[in-house]
């Protein structure tokens, strides 16, 4: 999961996906100016182990 410090969606969708069952690993933008520029403010941003996509800013009911 793309995150950054002091982000409340970002604490939202984590405590959302470890309660789903999901093992996150957090990804902080900051430490990655290449980040910071393809998410900006843009975060949480949840990608799948293939690098698919699963969700931006919010989980949607039943996503998975």
């Amino acid at each position: 999961m793309y995150t950054r410090a002091g982000c409340g969606l970002c604490d939202d969708m984590k405590t959302e996906l470890e309660r789903r069952g999901y093992e996150v690993r957090e990804v902080d933008i900051d430490g990655d100016e290449d980040l910071v520029r393809k998410y900006g403010w843009d975060v949480p941003v949840v990608v799948r182990a293939d690098g698919s996509e699963l969700a931006r800013h919010r989980l949607a009911a039943g996503a998975d």
